[in-house]
């Protein structure tokens, strides 16, 4: 029972080495990148105040309006979105991607004054979530690279798991802490098995939901699974009904009257609210209401028909938060999961320390294999 135990073990420790040392670097890199882009939104918070306008008792600027004094300053490119938050600037998104570009346009809501015109891919924040996404390469190259390196690294996980169980109640005691008055290679060897056995737990969700995003196949298991055996109704375009289309059938654009509709049925409200542009004369509009503008899984999201102002059912998981169900919401929680903000703070702060730590297990992991092999030809040679 013992040889089979330890004949186990063995091909389990060379899986972990070989699957270790082929992700290796592209773990170090997204442990180093997800660490930066932990707390994103709390550094840009501090660094960017054009994100912020007081309250004022004057009337907000209606959607259309903000669109037009956006426009003059990024000509030439569609407007995706107008957003709104109390104590936030007003945000009009630029976003296309063929021909690629994104910008950001931030505007007193109140005056219309312009604060901030921001080529997103000039941002720093952009920049390293291009590189954690795609390598900054073509999404079509650099995804599958990580997305593969993550899944090694979620069989790492569980096979480091089953390297560092203990084999009896004396030797569990050195699993727990580590030693700091050894010698480095012991310490070494107690930062890669110790804290690897404590972020392991964070970092298998990390992990998931990261090639949740990354495989379309793992997304769909892990959908089919939470549903009980469901498949996930794929996100389609929302139309407008164009045989009702009249020339000049609203006094006022239809973006205003809905974000006025909707402001008017949210008095106090202190969340975020988007009206979302549609491209075409086909297209309906899209309103998304998020009350906890720090996640993005409890929004609901809202289409209309442009024309005639009412509300279009759809039966993907973007739509009413009250619609959807238990595997909808994990799903929608899959990138909140992701960085933590599922959490809050306490849940940012764990999965930056856990992206520390996962950075580091290649470079403590491939310093014992290499002292390892060292001993070892030093043996071969004596």
């Amino acid at each position: 029972m013992n040889k089979n135990k330890n004949r186990f073990k063995y091909w389990i420790g060379q899986v972990h080495l070989w699957l270790g040392l082929i992700s290796g670097i592209f773990v170090c890199f997204l442990g180093i990148t997800g660490c930066i882009l932990a707390f994103e939104r709390e550094i840009e918070n501090i660094t960017q105040p054009y994100r912020f306008t007081e309250v004022q008792t004057s009337a907000l600027l209606t959607p259309s309006r903000l669109k037009q004094i956006a426009d003059k300053q990024v000509p030439g490119k569609h407007a995706h979105s107008i957003g709104y938050q109390a104590g936030k600037s007003a945000q009009v998104v630029y976003y296309a991607a063929d021909p690629e570009y994104y910008w950001i346009v931030f505007l007193n809501p109140y005056t219309g004054e312009v604060l901030k015109v921001k080529n997103m891919d000039d941002d720093f924040f952009r920049i390293v979530i291009m590189g954690h996404y795609y390598l900054w390469l073509p999404p079509n190259v650099g995804q599958p690279v990580l997305a593969s390196a993550t899944l090694m690294f979620l069989f790492l996980l569980i096979s480091g798991l089953i390297l560092w169980w203990p084999k009896n109640r004396a030797a569990s005691k050195k699993r727990f802490s580590i030693k700091l008055n050894a010698k480095w290679k012991r310490i070494n060897y107690d930062l890669h098995n110790v804290l690897g056995f404590y972020m392991t737990w964070i970092l298998i969700f990390i992990a998931i939901s990261g090639l949740v995003m990354g495989f379309q196949w793992f997304a769909g298991s892990v959908y089919w699974i939470s549903s009980g055996g469901d498949r996930m109704k794929p996100f389609k375009e929302t139309y407008s009904d164009t045989t009702t289309i009249k020339p000049n059938i609203h006094k006022q654009p239809a973006i205003d009257l809905l974000w006025a509709r909707t402001m008017a049925g949210l008095p106090g409200y202190t969340g975020g609210v988007e009206v979302h542009v549609p491209e075409n004369d086909k297209l309906a509009i899209e309103v998304a209401i998020n009350p906890d503008t720090d996640t993005y899984w409890k929004a609901d999201y809202l289409y209309y028909d442009q024309y005639t102002l009412k509300e279009i059912p759809v039966d993907h998981i973007f739509g009413k938060l009250s619609d959807t169900s238990l595997a909808d919401r994990i799903s929608r929680m899959n990138y909140d999961i992701h960085i933590g903000a599922i959490a809050g703070l306490p849940g940012k702060i764990m999965a930056f320390f856990a992206s520390l730590i996962a950075a580091s297990l290649p470079i403590t992991g491939f310093i014992i294999w290499w002292g390892r092999k060292k001993k070892q030809k030093a043996k071969a040679q004596a």
